[in-house]
Formats: C-alpha cells, sequence, structure tokens
C-alpha cells in the first residue's frame, strides 16, 4: 500500500453516520414517491420553471463543489505544482461523490428518467444542443473520476481484500491501470473546463428572462471561473475539517499558498463581472437597491472579502481565517449560481417558484448520502494522511503516477 495515504479507521456506525443514514432513509421514502406519482404533486416545478432545487443545487452548484479535483490537477498536471500532489486523492474523492450524486439527481429531476440510457448509447443527437454537451461530459466524468482514484481501492485490495479472487483481479489490473492513467488524466481536466463553461451557456438563451445583473455573453467564462474558486474552496475546506474531525496534522503550510491561486482566480472573475458590466452600460442597476442589486452585493462581498483578506500573509497562514475565507467562497459561488438560474430568471410575469417541502428533504437526503460515502471510503481505503513534504519526491497521488517534476 502507498505509505504516503492509509485508511483513518475507526468505527463506521458513528453518530454523524447515523444521523445522516436518518436524513437519508426519509428522502429515499419520498424518493419512491415521487418515481410512482410523478414530479407534479412532489415538486413545486411548472411549465416556466421546468428545473429546481435538484437541478440548481445538486447540479449546477454541486457540480462546482465538486470541482475540487479539477482545481487540484490544473495545480498538479498543468502548472507543475508537484508539492499539491499530497490533496489529489481526498479532492478526487469528493468530486467522484459529488459528481456522481449531481448525476443522480438529473435522473431524478427528469419526466421520462426511463430513457436517460439513450443518451450515451443512441447517437441520434441534436448536435446543438448544450444540454447535450453537459449530459454527455458529466456522465463521462463521473467514469473518469472513480477510474482516477481506483487505485486507493485497489491498493487496499491487494494487500486486504475480503475475498480472494478480488485480490488476484486487484493484482492484474494495477500495471494496466498505470499505464492508462496519463490519458484519463487529462480528460479529468478537459471534461470538467467544456461542461462547467456549457452550464453558463445554457442561460444565454433566457435573453429578457434573466435579470440583466446576470446575463452577458460571459457567462460561459464566468462558470468556469467560478467553479475554480470553488474547487479551490472546498479543497480548502475538505482538508481543515478532516483534519479535524479525524485529529490529522494540520496542513496550514500547504494549503496558504493555495489560497494565492484562489486570491489570483477570485480577481479575474471580479474584474470580467464588473468590467462586462460597465462595458454594457449596467452598473447603475446595482444602485437601485432592490431585491435583485442586494443579491448582487452579498454575492460581490462573499468573494471580494476573502480576496482582499488572502492578499495577507498573516491571514493566509492562519487556519481560522483561512477556513471562513473558503466557506465565503463557496457561499459566493452558490449564490452566484442560484442567482443565475433561479432567483434572476423570470419566465414570465405571475410565475414563481420555491422548492416544495418534498423536493428540500431530496437534496438533504443526497447531501446526507455523501457524507456517509466519504465517512465510510476514507475509513477504509487509503484516501487521507501522508507526509507533505514527501510529494514532491516520491508520494504517488493518483494510481502510480509520479508527482510532477519527476
Amino acid at each position: 500500500m502507498n505509505s504516503h495515504f492509509r485508511p483513518v479507521g475507526g468505527p463506521i456506525l458513528t453518530k454523524t453516520f447515523l444521523v445522516s443514514a436518518a436524513v437519508f432513509a426519509v428522502s429515499a421514502a419520498i424518493l419512491v414517491w415521487r418515481f410512482i406519482v410523478g414530479l407534479g404533486p412532489t415538486t413545486a416545478m411548472s411549465d416556466l420553471y421546468p428545473w429546481g432545487i435538484w437541478i440548481t443545487y445538486d447540479v449546477v452548484v454541486g457540480t462546482a463543489l465538486a470541482c475540487g479535483g479539477y482545481a487540484v490537477a490544473l495545480l498538479c498536471y498543468v502548472l507543475n505544482k508537484g508539492k499539491y500532489h499530497h490533496l489529489i486523492r481526498p479532492a478526487i474523492l469528493t468530486s467522484a461523490l459529488g459528481y456522481t450524486l449531481a448525476g443522480v439527481s438529473v435522473i431524478i429531476d427528469l419526466g421520462r428518467y426511463w430513457n436517460v440510457w439513450k443518451v450515451p448509447l443512441l447517437w441520434n443527437w441534436n448536435r446543438n444542443s448544450i444540454l447535450l454537451e453537459v449530459a454527455i461530459c458529466i456522465m463521462s466524468y463521473v467514469v473518469v473520476l472513480w477510474i482516477e482514484l481506483s487505485p486507493a481501492f485497489i491498493e487496499k485490495w491487494e494487500e486486504d481484500a475480503p475475498w480472494q479472487w478480488l485480490r488476484n483481479l486487484s493484482i492484474r489490473i494495477h500495471p494496466w491501470l498505470n499505464k492508462i492513467l496519463i490519458p484519463i488524466l487529462a480528460l479529468g481536466i478537459l471534461l470538467p473546463t467544456m461542461h462547467q463553461s456549457s452550464l453558463g451557456s445554457m442561460m444565454l438563451i433566457a435573453m429578457h428572462k434573466l435579470h440583466k445583473l446576470w446575463h452577458t455573453p460571459f457567462l460561459p467564462l464566468l462558470f468556469l471561473l467560478s467553479c475554480i474558486v470553488m474547487g479551490y474552496a472546498a479543497v480548502v475546506f475538505e482538508t481543515a475539517l478532516a483534519d479535524s474531525v479525524f485529529k490529522l496534522p494540520r496542513e496550514t503550510k500547504l494549503l496558504a499558498p493555495l489560497s494565492v491561486a484562489m486570491v489570483i482566480v477570485l480577481f479575474a472573475y471580479l474584474a470580467v463581472r464588473i468590467a462586462d458590466l460597465a462595458y454594457r452600460g449596467r452598473l447603475g442597476l446595482i444602485f437601485r437597491f432592490d431585491f435583485y442589486s442586494f443579491m448582487f452585493l452579498l454575492e460581490m462581498a462573499l468573494f471580494l472579502t476573502p480576496a482582499v483578506l488572502l492578499l495577507f500573509r498573516r491571514f493566509r497562514y492562519n487556519p481560522g481565517v483561512e477556513f471562513v475565507c473558503a466557506m465565503m467562497m463557496m457561499a459566493g459561488g452558490l449564490l452566484y449560481r442560484f442567482d443565475a438560474f433561479l432567483v434572476g430568471f423570470k419566465p414570465a410575469p405571475g410565475w414563481n417558484y420555491f422548492p416544495s417541502v418534498p423536493e428540500m428533504f431530496v437534496t438533504f437526503g443526497l447531501v446526507a448520502f455523501e457524507v456517509m460515502a466519504y465517512l465510510f471510503i476514507v475509513k477504509t481505503f487509503p484516501i487521507l494522511g501522508g507526509a507533505p513534504h514527501a510529494a514532491a519526491g516520491t508520494a504517488h497521488g493518483v494510481a502510480g503516477v509520479p508527482a510532477p517534476g519527476r
């Protein structure tokens, strides 16, 4: 087993796990009801609001929060920052869980979910459809993420498999897996770049239905930049939380330089956002001080505050400030995507949407399942742990692929 990663160990059925299981059980019962009676009785969606919280949070926001693997991969394999290799496995785990549940959310949201198999298998596609590209990319990326994470499972099963056939299979697969990981890693960078920008492109056709503070030709770029910010922030958040919960050494010295990357992307996002409004003559909308300008200002404050704080070295090396800044960045990205997909979207006068109780409980249940899966995997398989200084040396963050620079 890779000595730089290890299972956390400990009991699986903790209080957190059991509470999450109870929440998930409630949502599972609601899902049974939803699949029996359909979307109408179980959701607040309508013909003019064809998507609700299941798409907006579970997919549009959830996939962005799950871009930690994408963000760290950009640092490790594109910018050759090998010291962050130590963060690859936990980042990919959260990405794999987040994207898998996003795919599940799409199936839950589809009126004719039994036809979803046709998307990857039947090639009579509308090749001009942005939704098609998003669907194909997300389906492919889920597979790519689990392949990237599979070395953690294989390493465990090579040493301690519950069945001999599984151990033999792991030993045979491992060398083959190492050979295909380089193109798999390239796909792992390409696919989220494509579909995260396309999520923004989806709202381009809304035109006058989307408030002018959010409708812009730069939506694809803004969605891509915001997902990178949220991905970085999610890595900081997850690492700090895991260090605290599992009593691991703090990664402050490793995460502090990561904050510099976050500052750069944050200011790039803010510059594009303000410059676009100025060029299009819409800055005055900010100062109307109505509901929409308040949402815009709150969103910008959640991005600008951590960008300014993290400019100062003393704040970057303060674990508490860094953790709060990560939470603000995730909240800012969440609010921006909610504003663009729901809050600022008004398809016609007199139509409104607010999620029903069953919709909210299903979302809570999916989050609870993600918590359960995360706890089980990190306690059972070598995901966390390891010495940060080894990352630039012999560490293998994703199955046998050496850290960049070697």
